[in-house]
């Protein structure tokens, strides 16, 4: 499921809300309540795909800088552009574009890309998905929704294609400094590592199609790891700007980035839209900026510039898990690779509509959504590694969507707690869930799910889109979902190879 940044491709369709208001931490150097104004930045697959937005009607008596401003603002590029060099290490290899856009060509931009046959296919795929595993409500509208979010503020974007620095025409001159500082370190992590390859670096041929593919397994959370990697970094330089008067810097403020974190997960009162999302979109929204500033942080303490720029480019992390836990990167942590299903022989009666990975990152935003934060943090470093197959039957395409989702923790304890805690999921994802027993019947005395702290064993449940499974073996997790018994069946011999000989007595 990276889900989150890839298959779904939230970031390549919107751009996140990451600014300091107006230099705000500059002048006061005490901890803000959250950001003001927004700097809707890449989340996504490709860079070049980070196009940003505006709103479709514009004040009729809005306010523009004025022309003396703009050249002031043009001209305020290269400094900042040194500023942004010296604290990441990264050299200036060549002058950097600028342009000063106005609302309409912004709107104008975003309208072209987001037509794009491509995008609507994963947009409207992974909105399926997300709602299957229930982290959407069914009745969600994912695109209009983007669409008014999209419609908040923006204050600036680097386009790697064109190798051009946007800066928007009707936001404040001053509130702009810091979006540079953060977009110009785009532009130096591009002269030097060219962005649109680096984070392609691994991927199939994008041939212009969404075909699902295992190979988005392992691709899913790379570009997740590398897009927080690009979005960190900019976040350290834009927090360093901004400081850079009071005397005071990243590592010396821990408070202040801290409630910068809070505000971009927050939001508003000038995000409304942001602040009403889902838990699920506002976390996809904030990942790269709040724990990729926090990995950037962590690299700065333990190496230096050097490894904290352009060491991460040159040796990316590959997990969100390195992301979320530092150390796990820095001690060159290997996981055991998990089993991998034959998809085509445990789903021979399926057509594959979605396959990604499950990882650490979306093991946060799914238990945050059923068990809670504190939960989800407690739960979340246990994982150790997760996918899922989504498919249709091919005889019956109006029947509903079945997925099956394997996982494996860190210990037995572990794999259990996180059963029971998707198992709780059931009474919000389905209007009726009824115990089945053995036998394969409603088991009217069954206990509520919500009474358990573990689960262990083979479990399923009746409900109005199926049968749903969940299985608990040692350390891993199988779940079912609206699959026929023969390919639960398949999958389950598949995963565990022992399960055959049982099911044979």
């Amino acid at each position: 499921m990276t889900i989150v940044t890839n298959k779904l491709r939230l970031a390549a369709l919107i751009l996140l809300l990451v600014l300091l208001a107006g230099g705000s931490v500059a002048q006061t150097a005490q901890p803000q309540a959250g950001a003001r104004g927004t700097n809707l930045d890449g989340l996504g697959l490709q860079v070049q795909d980070q196009q940003p937005v505006a709103p479709s009607q514009a004040p009729a008596a809005e306010k523009t800088i004025s022309p003396a401003e703009a050249k002031q603002l043009m001209g305020s590029v290269d400094e900042i552009l040194k500023f942004s060099s010296q604290e990441t290490g990264l050299p200036i290899k060549e002058e950097v574009k600028r342009k000063l856009v106005k609302r309409d060509e912004v709107q104008a931009f975003v309208q072209k890309n987001m037509k794009e046959d491509k995008d609507a296919q994963r947009l409207e795929r992974s909105e399926i998905v997300l709602k299957k595993f229930g982290l959407l409500p069914r009745d969600f509208d994912l695109k209009p929704f983007l669409v008014a979010l999209l419609r908040e503020q923006v204050a600036g974007y680097y386009d790697a294609k064109t190798k051009t620095v946007n800066l928007l025409n009707w936001v404040d001159m001053e509130q702009q400094r810091p979006v540079l500082a953060h977009e110009l370190t785009h532009a130096l992590q591009d002269q030097s590592f060219g962005l649109e390859k680096w984070m392609k670096a691994g991927l199939k041929d994008d041939d212009g199609k969404a075909d699902p593919s295992p190979a988005d397994i392992v691709t899913d959370e790379e570009t997740s790891a590398r897009q927080a990697i690009v979005e960190g970094q900019a976040m350290a330089v834009l927090i360093d700007y901004s400081l850079a008067p009071t005397g005071q810097s990243l590592l010396e403020s821990p408070l202040i980035v801290e409630a910068l974190k809070q505000g971009m997960f927050q939001g508003t009162d000038d995000t409304p839209t942001f602040k009403s999302a889902p838990i699920f979109i506002k976390e996809t929204l904030t990942f790269s900026y709040r724990y990729g500033l926090d990995f950037t942080t962590a690299l700065l303490k333990a190496g230096g510039k050097e490894l904290a720029y352009a060491g991460a480019f040159k040796d990316p992390p590959k997990t969100t898990r390195e992301i979320m836990e530092p150390e796990t990167y820095l001690s060159h942590e290997v996981l055991e690779p998990m089993k991998m299903l034959d998809f085509d022989k445990d789903f021979k009666g399926y057509e594959a509509f979605d396959i990604g990975a499950i990882g650490e990152f979306d093991v946060d935003v799914l238990v945050e959504q059923y068990a809670g934060s504190d939960e989800a943090a407690a739960l979340y470093p246990q994982w150790r590694g997760g996918y899922y197959f989504a498919g249709r039957p091919k005889k019956d395409k109006a029947a509903p969507l079945g997925l099956l989702y394997v996982s494996r923790w860190s210990s037995p304890e572990k794999a259990a707690e996180f059963a029971a805690v998707y198992a709780k999921s059931l009474a919000q994802r389905y209007q009726k869930a009824r115990a089945l027993g053995g036998d394969g019947k409603v088991a009217e005395d069954a206990p509520p799910v919500d009474s358990w702290r573990t689960l262990r064993g083979r479990h399923s449940w009746l409900t109005e889109k199926g049968v749903m499974v969940i299985e608990v073996r040692g350390d891993a997790v199988l779940i079912s979902e609206s699959l026929d018994d023969d390919t639960t069946k398949r999958a389950v011999e598949d995963f565990w190879p022992e399960a055959k000989s049982t099911s044979s007595k």
